[in-house]
């Protein structure tokens, strides 16, 4: 199966950077891309794996130890001088999303420990991945002690586990590199800090550059062979400037005045930590090694920070990415761009226009639809968010791991064991219900039998994450300025905790004579942030509709995910004008909800002396607890759901 040639990509120029300075110096901590589906991530990715230098390695050793230098901690090992060795093309080691511990760090010899009652260890994809590329699609879905492992594992060099009766340490040196697209969900703070490098990658715009990627995409489709052959040059040559730029790394001399820019530089962008500073020294390095220079310059520096520091200015989700271009050419001092004669070449190995890269996928346009009907009157900003106490859902759920509410998951604490095909296998449980139980089993094919094992799999308590549907009244009673600041404060709150604990929100609104679906539920709740900021407030109040679009919203998601479980925080003065028939049609609504079996909690808003009412009677017939409140403070609207929740 044939590789796209990474030097046939066109538009990625700062994502093949970035992957080729990671390649220099693998120590810089790999490459986190970030972009809109449909714009070649993988496939630059897998192409410039290819390119990578072949892999000498001791023969029989499966942790790849170099015969010039061997692990000598390698459990394989100790390896003689002039071991036998082996060439190999260096490996690109793909992580699945739904990958467990075991299988990434290695684990017990489940055959071995039953059969021979050896406890031999079982490496995993960090061990296959040394002295290579460790990809990981979709990192934004990967649980977090996932991305934990693999960070401090592509951070230290070094792999160990200590679990099973195996006690194993093994070198993991490798490229890691994270694909991931923004509107499924961010990574939190603490995980972007841990790469070394970030890019963003974006559909190009410019119409030639589109007709040439799709016209050399179908060009390799149709000819594999005959495509790589046309850019073979190309690639050989790189993979020269590659190996070049590895020899002469250790020679790349930086200097007191380099290495205090990169100081003031990751000071004047108010990066948090020393991370920064030696990420942005080993990438200026690898950049001054690439271009063929044995002294780091402020060229280098600068493009260092512009890959090593955006994603590091991060505080929390809400806050945009990028840094400013201006503050960096002052602190440097402007730098004439560059030119790159070996990098990815745009107009194709000969006078032909050879065909194709890339993204081969169309990129539909974002729905940035606005507000339901009616004339806003009113559009309150929000203040700074802060941070919320734990909120659960009740009982014991089963939904997927995450940081919320008490479940039966995969990730977490074994609590104890059951009988089943699926799920991991609880090794001692097993061992004592031989032990006690023995059974007999016929040898296929044979009249023979022989004692069998009865397997026992774990039971695993940990934490879910759920989905917090937010129904909001935007309707004229709530379009004071103060009152829906508050509001909007509180909400943006709960999105950030929700964004901390991996829950789906959602956001729907009323108004007018409609409720809006702003957001379906997602992952990304920078998205449910913007569109929260841009609420407007104005008109009557449909209580109805947004009820009842409150419960197609969770029946909807149920049907996509059964064990998700639901809250919904519903917040409005009680008053429903819309329509003949308002009140009734609003209590008929609720009871819908309550027969759903849905959680909910009710934040009345309605103030002033006179109250009618009727968001006691709404929380009574919802089956939710209702909080009189006289305006909704930000504290108020946190400490009810917090305690609805529990």
């Amino acid at each position: 199966m044939h590789v796209y040639p990474f030097s046939a990509v066109v538009g990625s120029d700062d994502l093949a950077l970035a992957l080729s300075l990671c390649a220099v110096s693998p120590s810089i901590g790999g490459v986190l891309v970030r972009g809109e589906k449909g714009t070649a991530k993988s496939t630059t990715v897998r192409a410039q794996a290819a390119l990578l230098p072949q892999v000498t390695e001791v023969t029989g050793c499966r942790f790849a130890c170099d015969p010039a230098a061997p692990d000598p901690a390698c459990p394989d090992g100790p390896h003689p001088g002039g071991a036998a060795a082996q060439t190999r093309p260096a490996r690109l080691v793909e992580l699945p999303v739904g990958a467990t511990e075991d299988r990434v760090t290695g684990s017990l010899h489940l055959q071995k420990a039953l059969s021979a009652g050896t406890a031999e260890y079982e490496p995993g994809l960090l061990a296959r991945a040394h002295r290579g590329v460790l990809y990981v699609d979709e990192v934004n879905l990967l649980h977090d002690h996932l991305v934990d492992l693999l960070l401090d594992a592509a951070a230290m060099g070094r792999c160990s586990v200590e679990r099973d009766g195996v006690s194993v340490s093994h070198a993991a040196r490798f490229v890691l590199v994270g694909t991931m697209n923004p509107e499924e969900g961010e990574l939190r703070p603490q995980l972007l800090d841990r790469f070394g490098l970030t890019v963003e990658v974006a559909a190009p715009r410019d119409p030639q550059v589109r007709a040439e990627i799709v016209r050399r995409r179908l060009a390799f489709d149709a000819d594999p062979d005959a495509f790589v052959a046309r850019w073979a040059d190309a690639e050989a040559a790189l993979t020269r400037r590659l190996a070049q730029a590895r020899d002469r790394l250790p020679q790349v001399r930086l200097g007191d005045d380099a290495l205090v820019a990169i100081a003031e530089v990751c000071a004047a962008f108010d990066v948090d930590g020393m991370r920064a500073d030696l990420v942005t020294a080993k990438t200026a390095v690898a950049h001054a090694a690439w271009v063929g220079r044995d002294e780091v310059t402020r060229a280098d520096i600068a493009v260092a920070a512009r890959l090593a520091l955006p994603h590091r200015r991060r505080r929390n989700p809400f806050d945009e990415p990028g840094m400013d271009e201006s503050l960096l050419d002052e602190l440097l001092g402007e730098q004439p761009p560059e030119p790159d004669p070996d990098g990815p070449d745009d107009s194709g190995p000969d006078d032909s226009g050879p065909d194709g890269p890339g993204a081969g996928e169309a990129t539909p346009g974002r729905d940035d639809r606005g507000q339901g009907s009616g004339a806003a009157t009113s559009v309150a900003a929000p203040a700074e968010p802060y941070r919320t106490r734990l909120f659960t859902a009740d009982r014991t759920g089963r939904g997927a791991a995450g940081r919320r509410s008490r479940a039966r998951t995969t990730v977490g604490r074994t609590v104890g064991e059951r009988r089943g095909d699926t799920g991991p296998i609880h090794l001692p449980a097993t061992i004592r219900a031989t032990a006690t139980h023995p059974c007999v089993v016929p040898v296929a094919g044979t009249t023979e039998t022989t004692h069998g094992w009865q397997v026992r799999r774990k039971v695993v308590e940990g934490r879910e994450a759920n989905l917090v549907l937010l129904c909001v009244d935007a309707s004229g009673s709530m379009a004071a300025r103060q009152r829906m600041t508050q509001v909007k404060t509180a909400i943006l709150s709960l999105l950030l905790d929700a964004y901390r604990r991996r829950d789906t929100v959602g956001l729907v609104t009323f108004r007018g004579d409609r409720a809006t679906l702003v957001l379906p539920p997602t992952n990304s709740v920078d998205v449910a942030a913007t569109r929260l900021r841009e609420l407007p407030a104005g008109g009557r109040t449909p209580l109805a509709e947004g009820l009842l679009e409150a419960a197609e919203t969770i029946r909807r998601h149920r049907l996509r995910e059964p064990d998700r479980r639901a809250l919904l925080v519903v917040v409005t003065d009680g008053r429903a004008t819309a329509g003949p028939d308002a009140v009734a049609r609003s209590l008929a609504a609720a009871d819908r909800l309550a027969a759903a079996g849905i959680d909910a909690v009710v934040v009345d808003s309605e103030t002033g002396r006179f109250r009618m009412g009727l968001a006691a009677r709404l929380a009574e017939r919802l089956g939710a607890e209702h909080v009189p409140v006289g305006e909704v403070h930000a504290d108020a609207l946190t400490t009810v759901v917090r305690g609805r929740a529990a």
